[in-house]
């Protein structure tokens, strides 16, 4: 294995990081340090968060910089906030013992006059992220003409965040005899047109392979029925007593109320999200980086740049649609050499999409059955004795205490007093396991070709609306199926637009000339009265019990309904 003096670093800088705890190069270090060093025009590299990228460009960009020259030399772009700030202090921790360097984070939310007054001072290397660096630029108290080097760090994120034409206009204020070196954990098409336009027969670097997951991390999925992904979520922390996790969640709207029933419930949790102002989102971050918080519950957008190197944990509430964003999360875990976990809480309608994962990330996902509540008591309660067995005792402060103390206890046994200990710590979460049901596991569809060859006529009971609904759920009906143009967001928008209050629809099934469609019990008359008597422009709207439209011919698989022949495609 290679260190960090073959690699061709300056004994500043391996003062620097040997102090930082850096033994060894990584491998994203071990390949990309001598192609920068060695001037390299254009490179890609290809790795997952938590690699050591920072250091494979920082740590050459600093040795590069010519100190004499006051001018902006090197920029970086990154897709937000919180990950311009890591680098640029990452970067200036590398460069702890080289005189002279000038490292700016150029960013929105902070005042633009102080880093104007600091750029007019004079910077070696900009951190930025592209829209405050544009504002500079326009207002011209920055220039780039300098500029030999440019690096695009998380360009897949970036490039999902809509940051496109910003890095247009930004490369178009750069020389054009510089260097690119474009960092990124996946390689979308996105960003295979930005390296046709801005590169040159580019060097691309793969650690791992493109698109793979992080090598240290174990993607595990608990199947549940949808009104039980809560309890569900509940049960999978309780079961890791020593988590500090990250939950994923789809909207702002859930991120929040899943992070107030965590709270509720005795949490350490706390939400980050869009709808919170920078100062909110500053002071989560840092208790969650203080592990003041055990349970950050985030979006997607919110976490980007979010760079923590203890996570154990991530856990995906629900599978995000876009694949490669999957990759990103789990990339939250596993960091630095050390393991983590990702785990997805699934219903049976996400099944394809586990599928469809593991051949982008290379790796087999674990089914597991959500944990017995006597399982996870007896995990909390050797987790416990385990600390008490290894707590610190600090004899000076104590000991003046205790001769009270055993006067006040000396009436009870060793035994008793082990068993007021642990009912005192553990009381509540018994009572709760006691009490709470175990959740019901759903059963896996088989795949379609599976469902088509094993029906037959049973087939055509259940496109008839004999398919049982999920548990505390009622199966309905409604006459507009594909030859509608309906597809289950539409159908889903349509019946949340009519229907007061919120409706958490369940499993759809989407036929030729109608659909079937699963809602709570309790909301099940409420939605049939809603649409009777309604009509899509000339045509009467039918929505009815699954079993009434069986019996009444309603739920044949039929070119006809009502026993008029539908002759236009209608849109609702």
């Amino acid at each position: 294995m290679s260190t960090f003096q073959e690699l061709g670093i300056i004994p500043e800088i391996q003062q620097a990081v040997a102090e930082l705890g850096f033994e060894q190069p990584m491998p994203v270090q071990t390949e990309v340090i001598p192609q920068l060093l060695a001037n390299t025009r254009d490179i890609i590299a290809l790795a997952q968060t938590g690699t050591g990228k920072t250091a494979a460009f920082g740590i050459p960009i600093i040795q590069k910089t010519d100190i004499g020259l006051l001018s902006p030399q090197t920029l970086i772009l990154c897709p937000t906030r919180e990950l311009c700030l890591q680098i640029a202090g990452d970067l200036t921790d590398y460069s702890a013992y080289v005189e002279d360097i000038k490292i700016l984070p150029v960013y929105g939310g902070s005042s633009i006059e102080s880093q104007i007054r600091t750029l007019k001072r004079g910077v070696h290397i900009i951190v930025a992220t592209p829209g405050r660096l544009i504002d500079l630029i326009k207002r011209k108290t920055v220039s780039l003409s300098n500029v030999h080097t440019m690096v695009l760090d998380e360009a897949d994120e970036m490039l999902n965040m809509g940051f496109s034409e910003d890095i247009d206009e930004i490369l178009s204020y750069l020389p054009q005899e510089r260097s690119m070196l474009l960092f990124s954990a996946t390689m979308p098409k996105e960003i295979e047109k930005i390296t046709r336009k801005y590169m040159q027969d580019p060097i691309e670097i793969t650690i791992g392979r493109k698109n793979e997951g992080a090598q240290n991390v174990r993607h595990i999925y608990f199947m549940v029925h949808a009104k039980d992904k809560y309890l569900a979520l509940k049960r999978i922390v309780d079961y890791y007593p020593n988590i500090y996790g990250i939950i994923f969640c789809r909207t702002r709207k859930e991120t929040q109320e899943i992070a107030d029933k965590l709270l509720q419930d005795g949490y350490d949790a706390d939400s980050l999200h869009g709808d919170l102002s920078q100062a909110q989102r500053d002071f989560v971050m840092a208790k969650y980086r203080n592990h003041n918080l055990q349970l950050l519950v985030a979006t997607d957008v919110a976490a980007r740049g979010l760079d923590v190197d203890d996570v154990t944990h991530i856990i995906n509430f629900g599978l995000p649609d876009d694949f490669e964003i999957y990759t990103h999360r789990s990339g939250r875990t596993g960091r630095a050499g050390k393991t983590g976990t990702s785990i997805s809480i699934i219903h049976t309608k996400e099944k394809g999409k586990v599928t469809q994962i593991e051949k982008l990330i290379n790796k087999k996902f674990e089914k597991r059955e959500i944990p017995k509540g006597d399982v996870i008591c007896e995990k909390q309660l050797f987790n416990f004795v385990d600390k008490v067995e290894k707590v610190k005792v600090n004899e000076g402060e104590i000991e003046r205490l205790l001769p009270s103390i055993f006067r006040k206890l000396e009436w009870l046994e060793k035994e008793d007093i082990i068993k007021r200990i642990v009912s005192l710590e553990f009381n509540r979460l018994i009572e709760y396991y006691q009490l709470a049901e175990e959740i019901e596991q759903p059963q896996e569809y088989p795949s379609r070709r599976g469902r088509d060859e094993s029906r037959g006529k049973r087939g055509e009971r259940q496109e008839n609306g004999s398919r049982k609904a999920e548990k505390g759920y009622t199966r309905l009906f409604i006459n507009v199926g594909k030859i509608d143009n309906v597809n289950p967001a539409t159908l889903m928008g349509f019946i949340n637009d009519n229907v007061k209050g919120k409706v958490p629809v369940g499993r759809i099934d989407l036929m030729k000339n109608f659909s079937f469609f699963e809602v709570p019990e309790e909301l099940a008359g409420k939605i049939v009265n809603t649409f009777r008597g309604m009509y899509i422009e000339d045509r009467k709207l039918i929505v009815q019990l699954a079993q009434e439209a069986e019996r009444s011919g309603n739920g044949r698989a039929k070119s006809e309904f009502g026993g008029k022949k539908r002759k236009n495609k209608k849109r609702y």
